[in-house]
C-alpha cells in the first residue's frame, strides 16, 4: 500500500468502505402508528432506503430491552424503535413507558461502549408517511457512518472435542439438534 503526501491513503480505503457498507437496521414499529406511517409512506410513494426489517409490535411500550440487544447480537448495525407520539398511544400510556424504559437503554447501551446512534427511537404517526421516510434516511444515514457493527455480536469458538461431548449428552435430552443448528448459524456469520 502506498501512503499519499499526507499519509492518507488508509483514511480513503477506511471511507470506501463505508460508502460501500448497506447496514442492516431492524426496525420495531407501533402497530398503531409507525407501522400505519410506514404504509402511507409506500402508499404515497415517498422513497426511503431499504435497509430495514420490520418488526410489527403491538406497541413501542411492549418492546422489551432485550430484544434490542438481542438484535444488535445477532448482526444488526443498528436497531430503530418508533411508537405513537406522546400522548397518542393506543394502549394510554406505552409510548410513556417506552420512553423511560429506552433512556435507561441508552445509559446502557453507553456505558456498555456502542457507538451512540446504533439504537434510535422516534415518533410517527399514521398520518406521518413522510416523516417516516425521513426518519429511515437519517437513520440509515447515521448508521452507515458509524461503519458495520463490532460490538455485540456473538461468536462462538468452542473446541471440536468440547462440542463432542455436549452433543453426545444432550442427544438425551433431544437438545442436540437445536445446538448443532445454532453452532451452524454462528459459523455462517464469521
Amino acid at each position: 500500500m502506498k501512503l499519499g503526501k499526507e499519509g492518507n491513503m488508509v483514511n480513503q480505503e477506511q471511507n470506501q468502505q463505508k460508502e460501500e457498507f448497506e447496514p442492516k437496521i431492524v426496525a420495531f414499529l407501533c402497530n398503531w402508528c409507525s407501522y400505519a406511517g410506514a404504509d402511507l409512506a409506500g402508499i404515497g410513494r415517498y422513497q426511503y432506503p431499504p435497509n430495514i426489517r420490520v418488526i410489527r409490535v403491538p406497541c413501542s411500550g411492549r418492546v422489551d430491552p432485550l430484544y434490542i440487544l438481542k438484535a444488535l447480537q445477532n448482526g444488526a448495525d443498528g436497531v430503530l424503535v418508533s411508537g405513537c407520539h406522546p400522548g397518542d398511544c393506543h394502549y394510554l400510556e406505552g409510548n410513556y413507558f417506552a420512553r423511560r424504559k429506552f433512556a435507561v437503554l441508552k445509559n446502557l447501551l453507553e456505558y456498555l461502549g456502542l457507538e451512540e446512534g446504533r439504537v434510535q427511537f422516534s415518533w410517527v404517526s399514521a398520518a406521518e408517511g413522510e416523516r417516516f421516510s425521513q426518519v429511515i434516511k437519517e437513520v440509515t444515514d447515521s448508521v452507515k457512518k458509524l461503519g458495520p457493527a463490532k460490538k455485540m455480536i456473538k461468536s462462538l469458538d468452542i473446541p471440536e472435542d468440547i462440542l463432542n461431548l455436549l452433543t453426545r449428552e444432550d442427544e438425551k435430552t433431544g437438545l442436540a439438534s437445536s445446538m448443532e443448528h445454532t453452532m451452524q448459524d454462528n459459523k455462517g456469520k464469521k
